[in-house]
């Protein structure tokens, strides 16, 4: 190696470390300035109480007090369900929630004090401002109904009844001639899962399970199973809205689902002048509205897929006789719509009949 090579490697490796120092002090300045940021005590919310319940449209009253009556923030910034308001001057606000959706919201302050910051957070809760509507029902019709049919998930497709039913080690999906009642097609779930909602979309047959987080996708043709998916909560009852899939777990959510790869879209909760309404169970989409059985209950409520308010509800109390039930009846639940021919379909589990109703 001649002297001139020799003294331009010498060169290089005291750049190189000359260059990886400086970098290392860069990175250790930037690292510094970032930290710089650090979390100060400043601000806490005296009103409202946390878990508040509101009604839509109520104002509510914000209040702030100081940490430290010597030491003021030099700004505060509002928060309402992660949407920012507003900057405030003072340590009062009022925020009107007249077009606010229902359910939880979270209202955060964020303080600022020479580049120090500091977060206070309080819940509240959004009803609805007005009661249901209370509808009727006549009955127009009856069809017979397989009393051994537990019935999770029910909807109308072609001509035919879609029916999924429950329990370990007898939950199927089937497709059931209205007229008799006889099952037609069928096919079994493996004695793992128990079946509950079913819904129809891009001519496929979506159905979920109960604590399995497990779903089949068929072919709405011939039941082929065309692949299975998984989620994250229970499976209750499950309809289409437009692009989505609509699932309940039992609660007051429904969850909005992308169809493809079942990843959540959005949420509502719902809701009625009361409070929350929970035990969402069979779900169907008419005009525009969710209709929803509630588990226990001899009971359908209609929700703005919008809002999540409950704008109406029908009392079924009285619709299965005496002389229809049998020991191993069970709660009501079952909904269909026949779009072309505008029927309203209504069964539960393990009922003999399924009935047509009109609701006025």
């Amino acid at each position: 190696m001649n002297k001139y090579l020799s003294i331009a490697i010498f060169l290089a490796i005291v750049s190189s470390a000359l260059w990886s120092c400086n970098g290392q002090k860069t990175t250790e300045k930037a690292s510094r300035a970032t930290s710089k940021v650090e979390s100060v005590n400043l601000i806490r919310f005296e009103k409202p109480i946390n878990g508040t319940l509101y009604s839509q449209g109520d104002i509510v009253e914000l209040e702030l007090s100081l940490v430290n009556d010597t030491i003021k923030p030099d700004s505060i910034i509002l928060f309402f369900d992660k949407e920012r308001i507003s900057s405030i001057e003072n340590l009062n606000k009022q925020i009107n929630t007249e077009t606010a959706s229902l359910g939880n919201k979270q209202i955060r302050a964020t303080a600022w004090l020479n580049g120090n910051r500091q977060s206070a957070s309080v819940g509240i809760k959004i009803k609805a401002n007005k009661a249901p509507q209370k509808l009727r029902y006549r009955v127009l019709n009856t069809y017979p109904h397989d009393i051994k049919a537990y019935t999770q998930g029910l909807f109308y497709h072609d001509g035919y009844l879609i029916e999924s039913t429950g329990q370990k080690g007898q939950s199927s999906l089937r497709r059931v001639e209205l007229e008799t009642g006889k099952v037609i097609q069928s096919v079994n779930l493996d004695r793992q899962y128990f079946g509950e909602g079913a819904t129809l979309y891009d001519n496929k047959i979506y159905q979920i399970t109960w604590t399995s987080r497990k779903g089949f996708v068929y072919n709405a043709d011939d039941f082929t199973l065309i692949r299975t998916f998984d989620y994250l909560t229970q499976g209750w009852g499950l309809t289409t809205v437009d692009d989505k899939l609509v699932m309940s777990d039992g609660s007051n959510t429904l969850y909005f689902l992308e169809p493809q790869t079942f990843a959540e879209q959005h949420r509502i909760e719902v809701y009625d002048n009361e409070g929350p309404v929970s035990k969402l169970n069979e779900l169907e989409y008419i005009n525009g509205k969710i209709y929803a059985n509630i588990y226990l209950a001899e009971k359908i409520v209609v929700i703005n897929p919008n809002t999540g308010m409950v704008e109406a509800e029908v009392d079924f109390s009285s619709l299965l006789t005496e002389k229809d039930s049998h020991r191993n009846i069970d709660v009501f639940n079952g909904i269909a719509w026949d779009e072309e021919n505008q029927r309203f379909f209504v069964t539960g589990k393990n009922w003999p009949k399924l009935y047509v109703v009109e609701i006025y």
